[in-house]
């Protein structure tokens, strides 16, 4: 039985947060009790840290900050560099735990990640090992701009060599002025095996909930089916 999806993304800056909210809303509508967790934010912004703050108010369950986000990192830059800037160094054990102990409170737990797959988050691991940690279904944020078709082959290749499941992956339109949107989407749909799970419009001001209509996880409901 699936417990919850790694959101990851092809480059920071593309969206993670906004599908993690949307899905966090989705999966809400059917009376599952949800709750979101970034093991690591790395960016406080007028004292607090923006995609936790999110996730915290799209979850239906309210949970601790260490739960929710273990690692609250001062600087907006790479992860290792900003806990090494601070005298920190980052413990897969404590994300594992803050893990375990969210999904005894919920249905689902949306865990997303920092930055892209493979962003450091100390000496010698990385953004997929925390993916690896919790072995859930992965679902890839594509954000849409020039260059997305390469990022997204990578990724998912990384994806694949990691040892996970890809569940699917969701385009978000990040780049309003993007050209041939449709072109690169349907290129994407046809090198990618796993399931375009929805497309999400440029949107400065998104209403989370209202956009979590757009995610199809009718995937989901099938592979709880094969799993009995």
């Amino acid at each position: 039985m699936l417990s919850g999806f790694f959101i990851t993304g092809t480059d920071t800056g593309v969206g993670k947060t906004l599908i993690s909210c949307m899905l966090l809303h989705a999966l809400s509508k059917n009376h599952n009790k949800v709750v979101g967790m970034k093991p690591i934010a790395a960016g406080k912004e007028n004292g607090k840290w923006l995609d936790v703050e999110l996730l915290r108010t799209a979850g239906s369950v309210q949970v601790t900050d260490e739960l929710l986000n273990p690692y609250a990192l001062e600087q907006a830059i790479a992860p290792h560099i900003a806990a090494q800037s601070q005298g920190i160094e980052i413990d897969m054990s404590t994300i594992e735990n803050a893990f375990h102990a969210l999904g005894e409170l919920a249905d689902y737990v949306i865990v997303e990640g920092a930055g892209g797959f493979m962003v450091p988050v100390n000496a010698t691991q990385d953004t997929s090992d925390i993916a690896r940690l919790f072995d859930l279904p992965v679902i890839l944020v594509v954000g849409m701009r020039l260059g997305c078709i390469n990022h997204a082959l990578l990724t998912v290749q990384a994806i694949r060599s990691a040892g996970l499941q890809l569940f699917g992956w969701v385009a978000n339109c990040i780049d309003p002025e993007m050209r041939a949107v449709k072109e690169n989407i349907a290129a994407l749909r046809f090198r990618i095996e796993q399931p375009l799970l929805g497309t999400v419009p440029y949107d400065s001001a998104p209403d989370f909930q209202a956009l979590s209509r757009l995610i199809d996880l009718s995937g989901l409901d099938s592979r709880r089916r094969d799993s009995r």
